[in-house]
């Protein structure tokens, strides 16, 4: 009996020993995941882990190493191994207590590849006591991926057209100035006799006969030298405004022509006399200058420059007589082609077009073929210049040819390395290929563009700072735009930037639908994702993995 007994305490003894040299596997209630799901943001899917080990369970001489774990359909990204220790363990590890257990929190870290947005996340770990392993069961934590950022693309983006410089109508001027005799207000009939008034008199005649010119008006200016009192100074120039406009008016009466004469006055032409003197080699010049610098009152003027006795008289005799005049500047507009003339024109004879109209032309066009076949006959006629090749290459990035589109940007690069228009439209392409690196490159060369707010916003957004991004889009309503208001939980406001685009495209509706979902809006969730999915079906496959839907499995399975 008592031999009986005693192998009885010896067995209880061996598994007691046995019991204190295991470990025993861990459960998922033994760790948690934030966030759960998993989230992308820029290009990355972090999350922070905390396990708790329970009282008497991480054995005083045992390790374990933890490894999180992300798998998905074609593979599986494993985070950085993590190790604890026991309280006997000699080594530099975080230590847990046997007695009273411990909750530890670690980091995880993984590259983001598009397949991850079905995935699930799973603790991968492995436990040493001694020599002796212990190997256990993979357990799930949370399910992944959201990335929702990535929905911000280059292909969202509005790329960087070049613009035309075309002008419908242009505008010629021809002047002459009317030279009056020292206090005098009649106008001599030599003035009106001499060479540049009579160019002036034929270039307006000449609109009666010439198709598409025509006489846009007449201005003149009239005026007195800054020399005498200001009151007779005004009296001169009012005279000398009359006598001008009524020989200007006889002139147009006998042509036959009418035009709208437009007067001014300046009684004492102060800047004229500071230009004529800044240009000419009179004597004492700097001091006359240094006067109308430091003086501006023009009595006070016109004494201190007659104090310069020698520099007076040159101004006398080569300045002031120049400053009588009434100037008269004539404009006449050049009818440019109306929009149904350019494009009956190009229907025709497009090669008698300028670079600017066949530029202005396309914008004409409504279709697609119709503008590419005019940025065809630009190129082809103005192979120096990029725009045409730009736009075009813009059209086919709009059609979704992305090759063509950046073998045309790279051709104008290569040689123009700083162009801005297609240093903008390349880092659209880096965004849409997902290289982050590049595109920030490229976008660098393009700040004068009008489109990089947006562009550059998008970049923002793909590198997770959205606040930045936000601002970047300025008043600009586009999907890019919305992804970012809903990373960063600005749902009205995402809703309020959708529901702003003219143009809804299927990723429109995908994003309302997001928005809905995360404001547990199940009909609006349904709605949406049928429209999204009417105007692109590749949006079905899409939702059907989007962990956005997780708990609308039925309005997905009913697309």
């Amino acid at each position: 009996m008592k031999k009986i007994f005693s192998l009885a305490l010896a067995a209880v003894a061996l598994l007691a020993t046995t019991s204190c040299k295991n470990l025993k596997p861990l459960t998922s209630d033994n760790f948690t995941c934030d966030p759960s799901p998993l989230v992308e943001v820029g290009s990355s899917v972090d999350a922070t882990i905390t396990v708790t080990y329970p009282e008497k369970y991480f054995k005083k001489k045992a390790t374990i190493d933890i490894t999180p774990v992300l798998v998905y359909a074609t593979g599986e990204a494993k985070s950085e191994t993590i190790t604890y220790q026991g309280e006997k363990v000699k080594g530099n590890d975080e230590t847990v207590n046997y007695k009273y257990g411990g909750t530890l929190t670690f980091k995880a870290h993984f590259d983001y590849v598009p397949d991850m947005a079905k995935s699930e996340l799973y603790i991968e770990y492995v436990g040493h006591i001694g020599k002796k392993e212990f190997t256990f069961d993979r357990i799930k934590i949370a399910d992944g991926v959201i990335a929702t950022e990535t929905m911000a693309t280059g292909a969202e983006a509005t790329p960087a057209y070049s613009a035309d410089q075309f002008v419908k109508d242009t505008f010629d001027k021809y002047a002459a100035s009317l030279i009056y005799q020292y206090q005098s207000t009649n106008l001599r009939a030599t003035e009106q006799r001499k060479d540049e008034m009579k160019e002036v008199e034929k270039m307006i005649k000449n609109t009666k006969e010439e198709e598409r010119r025509e006489l846009d008006g007449i201005n003149m200016v009239s005026t007195a030298s800054p020399e005498g009192a200001v009151s007779l100074n005004e009296r001169l120039a009012a005279g000398r405004e009359k006598s001008s406009s009524n020989y200007l008016q006889s002139f147009l009466k006998k042509a036959k022509l009418e035009g709208t004469i437009t007067p001014e006055q300046i009684a004492e032409d102060w800047e004229g006399f500071r230009t004529l003197v800044q240009n000419s080699d009179i004597q004492d010049k700097q001091l006359v200058l240094n006067v109308l610098g430091r003086i501006s009152n023009p009595d006070q003027r016109e004494a201190e420059i007659k104090n310069l006795s020698a520099a007076y008289k040159e101004l006398a005799e080569d300045i002031l007589p120049q400053l009588r005049y009434s100037k008269v500047t004539a404009t006449i507009r050049n009818i440019g082609h109306s929009d149904e003339e350019i494009l009956s024109i190009l229907a025709s004879t497009p090669d008698s077009l300028t670079l600017e109209e066949l530029l202005y032309a396309a914008k004409l066009q409504k279709e697609d073929a119709a503008k590419l076949n005019t940025y065809r006959i630009a190129t082809n006629r103005f192979p120096q210049d990029f725009r045409a090749a730009n736009n075009t290459a813009g059209i086919l990035f709009n059609q979704g040819k992305l090759d063509e589109a950046k073998k045309t940007w790279e051709a104008i690069v290569a040689k123009d390395a700083n162009n801005a228009q297609a240093n903008m439209n390349l880092g659209l392409i880096a965004l849409q290929d997902g290289d982050l690196e590049a595109a920030e490159t490229y976008l660098g060369k393009a700040g004068s563009c009008e489109e990089y707010g947006e562009a550059y916003g998008t970049l923002l957004v793909r590198k997770g700072k959205y606040a930045q991004a936000i601002n970047s889009f300025g008043a600009k309503k586009c999907n890019n735009l919305a992804v970012a208001q809903i990373c960063s939980q600005k749902y009205s406001d995402a809703k309020a930037t959708l529901d702003g685009i003219e143009d809804k495209n299927g990723v429109t509706y995908y994003l309302l639908a997001v928005v809905a979902a995360r404001t547990n809006n199940a009909d609006a969730v349904a709605s949406n994702l049928k429209e999204a999915v009417a105007k692109d079906a590749s949006l079905k496959a899409k939702a059907a993995d989007d962990a956005e839907f997780a708990k609308y499995a039925a309005a997905v399975a009913a697309l």
